[in-house]
């Protein structure tokens, strides 16, 4: 067992946290990842990208609500990103049932740190080569950024430079890879080359849904005023998001909602911390926990958390799947974004027996700022 393990195991532990507690500057990210994930378990698809058009519905109330300087708990591709923006955390931690959803985020740490600005994230991501100075594109729309991938001419051998060059700061980061990890990152990278801007989200099994946005779409998505509320968006949310991923402080784990270890775990992180959750991004997971019966376990392990006040849970509600309409769904939308604190929802499963996922998605179903 390595030092930073042992270190990692200290600070999770469950001893009380003294009052001045803070995170160091520099995380033990490697040995973290390791000593808060579980077994890996399956879904059936890659979700490279959301499926949810409707993910910065709630940013205007999750920026006016949410307790800034805490912690942030998501599930999936980079929609968490732009929730990270809006909620300014100092640590976040991304939770997925796939280990493949950790692959990909070590693909985005390697482009956010050899990316300083928007215009270079978005040519290493989609293997583009970078204007010849990246800098005056700071301040220019989103569009234009975009528009430029569209339009630049794609080399192949620079492609594969450039991946090499992001698999081997991948390696560097000491998580242990398989040839079949290798493979993976290979594989999501070059559907990002090779799709580009229309990348779109993808089952196994499935054919395409027509409402799935491509991943152009989701990037200029507007929140309810009106707003580009992505984190690329602007200039300065993507800098402060940059700077979390360069100090380690964006952490994939693999784990189950329902699990034994991995949300505890976070829990005695933050305690150990001194710090609160203030928003946990849920997806439409707990649907899938409601089929597979696992409510009581992914309770108790909400209840495991140290809430902000108010701490928030921002989920996604597909009426298509449920047959049901939410009352919150905007018509042009097959998903519903939705916004409850954790106190309702702490109170609401206090029988986990006598609720519904209806129950769940509308009982105490905030009001979004519109």
């Amino acid at each position: 067992m390595s030092l930073w393990v042992l270190v990692v195991q200290l600070l999770i532990s469950s001893a009380p946290a003294p009052a001045s507690a803070v995170l160091p500057d520099t995380i033990p990210f490697a040995a973290l990842v390791d000593s808060l994930s579980e077994s890996g378990g399956y879904f059936d698809t890659d979700n490279l990208i959301s499926n949810e058009a409707s993910y910065l519905h709630v940013a205007p109330t999750l920026r006016a609500m949410a307790v800034t300087g805490q912690a942030y708990l998501g599930v999936g591709p980079d929609q968490n990103f732009s929730y990270i923006v809006a909620s300014r955390p100092a640590i976040a931690f991304l939770l997925d049932l796939r280990r493949d959803n950790l692959l990909l985020h070590l693909l985005y740490k390697s482009v956010f740190e050899t990316a300083p600005t928007r215009i270079e994230f978005l040519t290493q991501l989609f293997g583009r080569p970078a204007p010849e100075r990246p800098a005056d594109w700071r301040s220019r729309p989103l569009d234009e950024l975009l528009g430029y991938v569209d339009t630049v001419r794609v080399d192949p051998a620079r492609q594969d430079r450039l991946h090499r060059q992001l698999l081997d700061r991948i390696r560097g980061y000491d998580i242990p890879l398989s040839a079949q990890d290798v493979a993976t990152l290979q594989r999501f990278h070059g559907e990002f080359m090779r799709a580009g801007l229309a990348l779109r989200f993808t089952s196994y099994g499935r054919g395409p849904r027509s409402y799935y946005p491509t991943i152009r779409q989701l990037y200029l998505e507007r929140d309810l005023l009106g707003r580009q509320a992505s984190f690329l968006a602007e200039e300065e949310g993507y800098a402060f998001l940059r700077d979390l991923e360069r100090r380690g402080r964006v952490v994939p784990i693999v784990g189950d909602f329902g699990g034994l270890k991995a949300l505890k775990g976070v829990g005695r992180f933050l305690r150990a911390h001194d710090l609160t959750l203030s928003v946990f991004y849920t997806s439409n997971v707990e649907f899938y926990i409601f089929r597979q019966g696992t409510l009581r376990r992914y309770v108790e392990n909400m209840r495991a958390l140290p809430w902000s006040d108010p701490g928030l849970i921002v989920r996604s509600y597909f009426g298509g799947v449920m047959g049901q309409t939410h009352p919150q769904a905007i018509r042009g939308y097959a998903s519903a974004q939705l916004l409850q604190t954790a106190k309702s929802f702490l109170e609401l499963t206090g029988d986990p027996d006598a609720v519904s996922y209806w129950d769940v998605v509308t009982v105490g179903a905030l009001p979004l700022e519109r």
